[in-house]
């Protein structure tokens, strides 16, 4: 197959994607489904599963790590409403997809990964796409970033099975928080909007099922 006829195959899916699973999913914000459709999915995508770059599943990344599947993906960009002057934290960098989509809308992104192995592909993933507005680093982003807060946006792409306050008080005043607080199966897509410099407001969005960030804090387990 020539390499115009992958790219009009890839072009056929993306197109797929967006109208089977991410538009049925209620994610209509033009913006963001421009975006999803303009950045290449497929160039973010690990080579052995570039066959379901476009397929409603979270994809391994190595070292138990996934890529969130599209629909997922859809719906945070929609939720965040980024702005052009928005400074963003990402905690989880994966495959630097979504990081990618977000450094797009925002004026920056800053990006935390654990994996040393996974940060480095997902930056040459970025370049690779002429992006030069994401910082990476290379920690345990459970407690977010204090040293570069505030934050206009910031982004858990892992569960938490408790809600971490310290993280929220990196936002901004006006900053949303996306994250997926809960133990599997009932768990709940979470949007935080810091009202003011003492007061928070919280939105349960819907519900879903994501892996845990690694060293998340856990709920305590009763044994009776």
């Amino acid at each position: 197959m020539s390499s115009k006829q992958v790219s009009s195959q890839h072009d056929q899916s993306r197109f797929n994607m967006i109208e089977q699973q991410i538009r049925p999913w209620d994610v209509l914000d033009s913006a963001v489904l421009d975006l999803l459709s303009q950045l290449p999915r497929e160039a973010f995508v690990p080579k052995q599963y570039l066959g379901l770059a476009f397929a409603d599943l979270e994809i391994p990344l190595g070292d138990h790590q996934l890529m969130l599947s599209p629909k997922m993906e859809g719906r945070i960009l929609q939720t965040i409403e980024i702005k052009k002057t928005d400074k963003v934290l990402e905690i989880g960098t994966g495959s630097g997809y979504l990081t990618a989509l977000m450094a797009l809308q925002a004026k920056h992104v800053d990006t935390i990964e654990l994996n040393v192995k996974i940060s480095k592909q997902a930056a040459k993933n970025i370049a690779a796409q002429g992006i030069d507005n994401v910082s990476f680093v290379v920690t345990d982003g459970v407690q977010g970033l204090a040293s570069r807060a505030p934050y206009d946006v910031i982004v858990f792409t892992g569960s938490i099975p408790l809600l971490n306050t310290h993280v929220e008080r990196q936002l901004a005043v006006g900053g949303r928080m996306f994250v997926v607080v809960g133990d599997a199966p009932a768990m709940e897509a979470t949007l935080i909007t810091r009202i003011s410099a003492d007061h928070f407001k919280t939105d349960v969005l819907f519900e879903t099922c994501l892996p845990a960030l690694i060293n998340a804090p856990q709920t305590e387990k009763f044994a009776f």
